[in-house]
């Protein structure tokens, strides 16, 4: 029942996925798909650092340890989400929605394939971003949902110019939130040993 379940529901995302790709291919090189996925770009990870690092530095400048540990932790998490990825990457191989889907490559499968073309499992942009969030968030709950609302954007960029197929995004997410999770436990752990350490 349980493995039966398991294989209804892997059918439908991936159904779901190969219908997204039919509809975004004609479409992929329309000036507004170009300019969603220009602005998607801000997920790639040298971006995503850029982001953290102004964080720590804002933080170191105006003396602001709350400002400067968010970026410290919001580094971590994308650091953490991005190994996570890779390790993920380096176990699946899946061709991207923007290349012949020939004899069942769009489905993820075990296996060992470096090549960027065969690795869209998951997408690094929406971990990467995700991650960031969620280690804002943690700390700025305040602004969580224009936060969250921005790692979307960056995230389902990915999506019309046939760079993931959305479940790829949704995989990514979660496994930049788990990044984000673990790095917010350590951070309050630590800060815990530390005022124990004190007292």
């Amino acid at each position: 029942m349980t493995d039966a379940f398991f294989e209804s529901a892997t059918d439908t995302v991936l159904r779901f996925d190969k219908r997204v790709r039919q509809a975004m291919l004609p479409r992929r090189h329309s000036l507004p798909v170009r300019a969603v996925d220009w602005v998607s770009k801000i997920g790639d990870q040298a971006q995503m650092r850029l982001v953290a690092g102004g964080v720590i530095l804002a933080g170191a400048l105006r003396r602001d340890a709350k400002m400067f540990g968010a970026g410290v932790r919001m580094l971590a998490a994308h650091e953490l989400a991005t190994g996570a990825k890779v390790w993920v990457k380096d176990r699946v191989v899946r061709t991207r929605p923007r290349n012949p889907a020939r004899h069942g490559a769009h489905k993820p499968r075990k296996g060992h394939d470096t090549r960027k073309e065969r690795s869209s499992f998951p997408s690094g942009h929406a971990a990467g971003a995700a991650a960031i969030t969620g280690a804002f968030a943690a700390v700025y709950p305040a602004h969580a949902i224009a936060a969250e609302a921005a790692a979307g954007a960056v995230a389902l960029g990915r999506i019309p110019a046939c760079k993931h197929y959305p479940s790829d995004v949704v995989a990514g997410a979660v496994v930049g939130t788990m990044a984000a999770a673990v790095v917010g436990a350590a951070w309050s752990l630590t800060r815990k040993a530390a005022r124990l350490a004190l007292a």
